[in-house]
């Protein structure tokens, strides 16, 4: 054999051998590579990972509001969103996500599920010309101007009192003004919840949509009406069985 052949030959075998290796047994496939938690930057993984168990699939709602309404994201800016996001809200469910707050994700993955929910679920014109309620309210309501406001514009809904109609559930139960902020509560008269069939705050009464001061009053009637010690199982002068003094 000449000593081209020779070469030729070697280099074939060379070849082989290393495609062989490619397909051995035991090598790692590209899409074995764990991929660094804070190098992910797609929106719909980081929604998935993070948003959907509460805010529901496509941001439909869940046990939190929908973030997919465009009516709440003509409301809530980005700087609402990303507050939430970063630090969460306190006294609620909602935690912190960022890692400078304790959670996992970074400035930059909180910036694209920012922008990915404005960018998806944002409608503008949504609100047809209409002039919302500010987002937030630094003036206190009045609780007992609220109960008028709740007479008038909820209890066709709720019924009496807040105690549940034909319509709706009730909205006093102890548990569930708990799980919510006064910001909350006012984020829902305003916005309502569409995913269960509740109006927004121009649809109660057709042609009245509620003004700025008559929500602030009607949360702080939801408000008065908060447990000091929400889920307590048995009256606050009974002692519980078994314990002694």
């Amino acid at each position: 054999m000449s000593l081209r052949s020779l070469i030729a030959v070697s280099a074939g075998v060379i070849v082989f051998s290393l495609s062989g290796c490619a397909n051995s047994p035991g090598r790692p496939r590209p899409d074995d590579i764990q991929i660094n938690p804070a190098d992910i930057s797609d929106f719909d993984t980081l929604y998935k990972q993070n948003c959907a168990g509460c805010h529901g699939t496509d941001g439909k709602g869940g046990a939190a509001i929908a973030l997919a309404d465009p009516v709440y994201l003509a409301i809530a800016d980005d700087a609402v969103l990303q507050q939430a996001a970063t630090n969460g809200i306190s006294g609620t469910a909602m935690p912190a996500f960022a890692e400078s707050a304790g959670g996992m994700l970074t400035d930059k993955q909180i910036a694209i599920l920012v922008n990915g929910i404005r960018v998806r679920w944002a409608r503008p014109g949504v609100l047809h010309g209409a002039n919302p309620p500010p987002y937030s309210s630094a003036a206190p309501g009045d609780p007992s101007r609220g109960a008028d406001v709740y007479a008038a514009y909820c209890s066709s809904c709720h019924g009496a009192g807040g105690r549940g109609g034909a319509k709706a559930s009730s909205i006093v139960n102890g548990s569930f003004l708990a799980l919510l902020t006064d910001q909350e509560l006012r984020t829902l008269v305003i916005i309502g919840r569409p995913e269960l069939g509740a109006p927004d705050w121009r649809s109660n009464i057709p042609g009245k949509p509620m003004s700025s001061p008559e929500i602030s009053d009607v949360v702080a009637w939801l408000a008065s009406q908060r447990p000091k010690f929400p889920g307590q199982p048995f009256p606050s002068n009974t002692k519980p069985a078994g314990e002694s003094r």
